[in-house]
């Protein structure tokens, strides 16, 4: 993979977060997202990342960005994944709070209701994609988000390595926050947990 020259702040990362806060307010009112929703299910916020590196790209021709820290052990990942005969691929990485909005309304629009769409997809504002730390991965010859990624060579790969470059799975089976089982979702360094514990941080 080529060098990741940092890109400057992201202007979405560099908003106040006051400014931060009424953009997710107005977000959720336009999805009809209650607030008793978010405290029943006891999402942590997740902070915008205020400084991107864009490295390379994902499996749409979108730039990969990621925190800087973040890219660094993403390309360590990545080279020891294809020393390995193994040829992983980026499907989604930094979003901001715009992007996270579009793809929970794109699933109402199809007819999902809102509970069923927020197990897949996290509200604006508390996706672990806002951080920069977090990474939807699957091989480059089937590049798609499927629990069958678990079973894969490369998933397994990933169980029995990604801990060494710093990342870890997101979503296991029976994660707190009732989101779905992601065996795709990695992220480095995770944000701890409201109780304290890095096992599980948060949504996609």
């Amino acid at each position: 993979m080529t060098d990741c020259p940092p890109d400057p702040p992201a202007p979405t990362g560099a908003a106040l977060p006051e400014d931060e806060k009424e953009r997710i307010r107005l977000l959720h009112a336009s999805l009809e997202i209650p607030a008793a929703w978010i405290a029943a299910r006891g999402l942590p916020r997740m902070p915008l990342a205020a400084r991107l590196e864009t490295c390379g790209e994902d499996a749409a021709g979108r730039p990969v960005r990621l925190l800087p820290e973040a890219a660094t052990a993403w390309r360590a990942l990545l080279a020891a994944a294809r020393a390995e005969g193994l040829d992983l691929v980026v499907v989604s990485s930094f979003r901001d709070l715009d992007r996270q909005a579009a793809l929970v309304r794109r699933r109402l629009e199809r007819g999902e209701r809102l509970e069923d769409a927020l197990r897949v997809v996290a509200p604006p504002g508390y996706s672990e994609h806002h951080t920069g730390r977090a990474l939807d991965l699957a091989e480059a010859a089937h590049p798609v988000l499927e629990e069958t990624f678990e079973a894969s060579a490369a998933g397994a790969w990933l169980r029995a390595h990604a801990g060494r470059f710093g990342f870890r799975l997101s979503y296991p089976r029976g994660n707190p926050w009732g989101f779905i089982h992601e065996p795709w979702h990695w992220a480095w360094a995770p944000v701890p947990s409201p109780a304290g514990t890095a096992a599980a941080p948060h949504r996609r």
